[in-house]
């Protein structure tokens, strides 16, 4: 009780200044935990799927009997972010590399690097790890071979329009898609496992932010052809880009709101659920600069005192599975996407400001538990986040590096 205490007061103070000494605490905590999560098996090991390099996985295990030892696609994009301007840096490179042999491998990057799981793939970031690799390294052979295998992942997998890819299922949008095809498992792939955003039906939604992601790929395939020496095919992508923001303008921004929402093309209506994704058109680059000022008005839906809330208090939707992507938590991944999504636009004040209030949170819970969480309770911080399917995961890898990138940015330099 009195850890309850002192954590709601600290919360519900001015947190305008941070203790220096705990964010020196807990950057050197994530700096030691980085070597917990390392792994490295080139070759395959029961279902764990042999790779090239080394890499990193989510958490290294709580206790409970439930851990991670294989690498995870969505994850390792939001890890490496942590990374950069530090000495693990080349592993941003290698976990790349990584994820590049897995879809020549499979024809798909998996969920995770379990041969179970290559029935699905998570969201996909490939083309924005690739862009950043090359600004380090301008190895344009590597770039060459890289975006050919985008491009693949792209065409094949994300534009596929039969089984086992049949993802492709309205005007031109995505759906995501499991081998089994089922909806919860179509679910697992969208990330947000389990969610009321999709009611069960993942299979009959077109989701926002994996058309942003898609949108963000023609942009970035579109850069590297240029890079590449390829203005024509350049045109072609920022064609396919342009095509697909006028879709998605049509069916999935709902002018009335101000947001965009997952649309049910099986009923032609859109979704009911307003939720963090609405803003993925702000980081991809998707959103006009009208539309991205209606977005900013809708942030206090989901601004609570611990940082922003996964999906909106209203509507209230009871479901018969545990729904870790929704109220009352709050997750780093999207935390920082919708942060960097304000920083594009210019709305720089904002950014700050939830930068700091999710680094707030983060850092109460270290300094009286000295751990971070998969996950947070924003709208009770000093509580527990909602459970999953599986338990309430430690230290962990994207939690920690979201921290680091927001601390290196928004922390003044007395406060670190």
């Amino acid at each position: 009780a009195s850890v309850k205490h002192k954590m709601h007061e600290y919360l519900t103070r001015d947190t305008e200044r941070f203790d220096a000494e705990q964010v020196r605490k807990a950057l050197a905590y994530i700096e030691d935990y980085w070597g917990t999560l390392e792994r490295y098996q080139p070759t395959d090991k029961g279902t764990i799927i042999g790779l090239p390099k080394p890499y990193l996985v989510p958490s290294s295990g709580n206790g409970s009997g439930f851990s991670y030892q294989e690498i995870y696609y969505w994850d390792s994009y939001f890890m490496v972010q942590g990374l950069w301007d530090t000495p693990r840096e080349p592993m941003i490179k290698d976990i790349t590399d990584n994820l590049l042999y897995l879809m020549q491998r499979f024809g798909v990057i998996p969920n995770s690097g379990r041969m179970y799981h290559t029935g699905r793939s998570q969201p996909p970031f490939l083309t924005t790890l690739i862009s950043q690799v090359y600004r380090r390294t301008r190895d344009r052979v590597w770039l060459e071979q890289a975006a050919s295998l985008a491009q693949q992942e792209y065409e094949n997998v994300w534009m596929g329009t039969e089984h086992p890819h049949w993802r492709q299922v309205f005007e031109g949008l995505s759906r995501h898609y499991d081998v089994d095809v089922l909806n919860d498992l179509a679910e697992a792939e969208s990330g947000w496992d389990m969610t009321t955003r999709f009611d069960r039906r993942t299979l009959n939604f077109i989701p926002i932010d994996l058309n942003s992601l898609l949108y963000k790929y023609e942009v970035d395939l579109s850069e590297f052809a240029a890079e590449l020496g390829r203005p024509a095919d350049a045109e072609v992508w920022q064609e396919r880009s342009e095509q697909r923001q006028k879709v998605v303008d049509n069916y999935l921004w709902d002018s009335q709101k101000g947001a965009y929402f997952d649309f049910d093309y099986s009923r032609l209506e859109l979704g009911g659920v307003w939720s963090l994704a609405t803003y993925s058109p702000m980081w991809s680059g998707m959103a006009s600069k009208r539309q991205a000022a209606e977005l900013v008005k809708n942030l206090q839906r989901f601004d609570c005192p611990g940082g922003l809330s996964t999906t909106a208090k209203e509507p209230h939707i009871e479901m018969d599975v545990p729904t870790q992507w929704a109220y009352p938590n709050g997750w780093a991944p999207l935390q920082l996407m919708v942060i960097e999504g304000l920083e594009r636009y210019g709305y720089k004040a904002e950014a700050r400001r939830y930068a700091r209030k999710w680094l707030a949170t983060n850092l109460n819970w270290f300094a009286h538990r000295e751990e971070f969480l998969e996950k947070y309770n924003v709208v009770e911080p000093e509580l527990p986040p909602v459970q999953g399917l599986y338990p309430n995961q430690v230290g962990f890898g994207w939690t920690n590096a979201v921290f680091v990138c927001l601390a290196n940015k928004y922390l003044d330099s007395d406060e670190t």
